[in-house]
């Protein structure tokens, strides 16, 4: 009889505690917060938040003001909400002009400028990865290559080996790249938005770039790859390119950051870090409508307010361990924020045990929450219980091929050792959920808020579970990054 007693008493302990926890939520997160802090942060008075522009720095003092409203602390080496970072507004060469094989090439933007007047030879190289350079001597060439790899193909992949083919083609002796990149229209006018407009790099990056041999890379939109297939069957040809220097000119942006101490006496010194990036695009090419503004309701101030949610409810109902608050400036230009954040962390990167980032493109699945990289990280169980706790479904990247979990800031965390997924918005079919990606149509009036509720209570009932969580956050046996973080760890 002591025994059942006993078996009564915890189930009883048990459920006031998982009540308890579902409670402190649903009393801090409300369908009004929520949709105040999408509608401001997607208003077309702050013209998509572009990185760089007043209207940008006007969401980071709205951030900073809804931490300080919540009791969140400040950063503690400036003893604000900012961390501010140096970036250089970058002008692309006013006059470029590329002929190959006598054919001149209209529709391109330059990734990287060396000012040159060249004529010479170009040589096919397919995509311009290791196998491809076997045996060749590509001295004072340039090289023709196919964006991305046999496994990426995308822009943002062909993106992310930008800095690998650089490195391979100079170390054969080339002086540039021209890569043929197959974009539809709406792709390439958000590529031509980005590069052939004024961009940012973060100055440090500038500053040791210029001390490196010049060298040029170029993206020529090939929609249908007829322009690549066409060049490698004739191996080598001659090439004429014609490039101005580029101007830049000092920016200051900045990471919104805000701390929140834990309750544990040793777990508190491990930080839980809730991240977004609050940054957008601005203003583009006009949609059918003639609207240009670019609000990025869903990319992403459906992110900033799972981190906002999150900030709220552990000010007033702090886990054992502590929690760190970023949101990122610069992530549509390059990930710009949370480079510089993990080269200039406010608190050492081996007491940051997880990066739980959120970031999103749309959705298309009201059932679920997708979490890119959800069983990457022993806290699988912790997320997938909160999420169901609040009648969804957590399920992991339905479109691997994409590489989502590498084109978001939570790679820079992995990178380091960190383990990191990133919560998005629920989608079963990848291409079927971006209909508002960069688009005009982005707006926060166009947002399902019964779902917004549960997928934000979800996402704060699973970083509790995690911070409360006897047991430190890893990275599963075999995952890419696990090496990583046992260098960080010490493990």
């Amino acid at each position: 009889m002591k025994h059942i007693t006993f078996l009564i008493v915890i189930f009883f302990t048990t459920s006031i505690f998982s009540q308890t926890e579902q409670e402190k939520i649903e009393a801090t997160v409300s369908k009004s917060n929520i949709e105040g802090h999408i509608y401001f942060l997607a208003d077309d008075l702050l013209k998509g938040r572009e990185t760089g522009t007043s209207e940008n720095k006007i969401a980071a003092s709205y951030l900073a003001n809804a931490l300080r409203s919540y009791g969140v602390k400040p950063n503690p080496t400036t003893n604000n909400y900012y961390q501010k970072v140096p970036m250089q507004e970058v002008t692309p060469p006013e006059r470029f002009t590329l002929s190959i094989d006598g054919n001149e090439y209209k529709k391109k933007v330059v990734l990287q400028t060396s000012k040159m007047d060249f004529t010479g030879t170009a040589v096919y190289m397919g995509y311009g990865l290791e196998d491809d350079y076997k045996g060749k001597d590509l001295k004072e060439k340039i090289v023709l290559v196919r964006a991305g790899g046999p496994n990426a193909k995308d822009a943002r992949a062909a993106f992310g080996l930008r800095e690998k083919k650089a490195e391979l083609a100079k170390k054969a002796g080339a002086i540039g790249i021209i890569e043929f990149i197959k974009a539809a229209p709406q792709m390439w006018g958000y590529i031509d938005h980005n590069f052939n407009s004024k961009r940012l790099e973060i100055a440090e990056t500038v500053n040791q770039a210029s001390k490196t041999d010049a060298f040029a890379y170029v993206w020529v939109q090939d929609e249908n790859g007829a322009y690549a297939d066409a060049l490698s069957n004739k191996n080598e040809m001659p090439i004429k390119m014609m490039m101005e220097g580029e101007n830049r000119v000092k920016v200051t942006s900045q990471n919104v950051v805000g701390m929140v101490e834990g309750t544990d006496p040793t777990l508190k010194n491990e930080y839980i870090i809730y991240s977004a990036h609050y940054d957008h695009v601005g203003i583009g090419q006009p949609d059918e409508s003639g609207d240009t503004i670019y609000n990025g309701a869903r990319d992403n101030a459906v992110g900033v307010t799972t981190v906002l949610s999150m900030a709220e409810n552990l000010a007033k109902y702090p886990t054992k361990r502590s929690a760190l608050f970023i949101l990122f400036t610069g992530e549509e230009k390059g990930l710009l924020g949370s480079e510089y954040y993990v080269d200039n962390p406010i608190v050492p990167l081996d007491q940051m045990v997880y990066c739980f980032n959120s970031d999103n493109g749309g959705y298309n699945d009201t059932s679920v929450a997708t979490i890119v990289g959800l069983t990457r990280t022993t806290a699988q169980q912790n997320i997938e219980n909160a999420v169901s706790t609040f009648g969804l479904r957590a399920i992991d990247d339905p479109a691997p091929e994409q590489g989502l979990f590498n084109r978001s800031d939570n790679v820079h965390f992995a990178k380091k050792g960190i383990p990191s997924p990133t919560f998005s918005l629920g989608f079963t079919n990848f291409s079927d959920s971006t209909k508002h990606y960069h688009r005009p149509s982005d707006e926060a009036d166009t947002l399902d808020y019964d779902y917004l509720l549960k997928f934000f209570r979800a996402y704060v009932l699973s970083g509790r579970n995690i911070a409360n969580d006897p047991s430190t956050p890893f990275w599963v046996k075999g995952d890419a990054y696990e090496e990583a973080g046992k260098k960080l760890y010490n493990k």
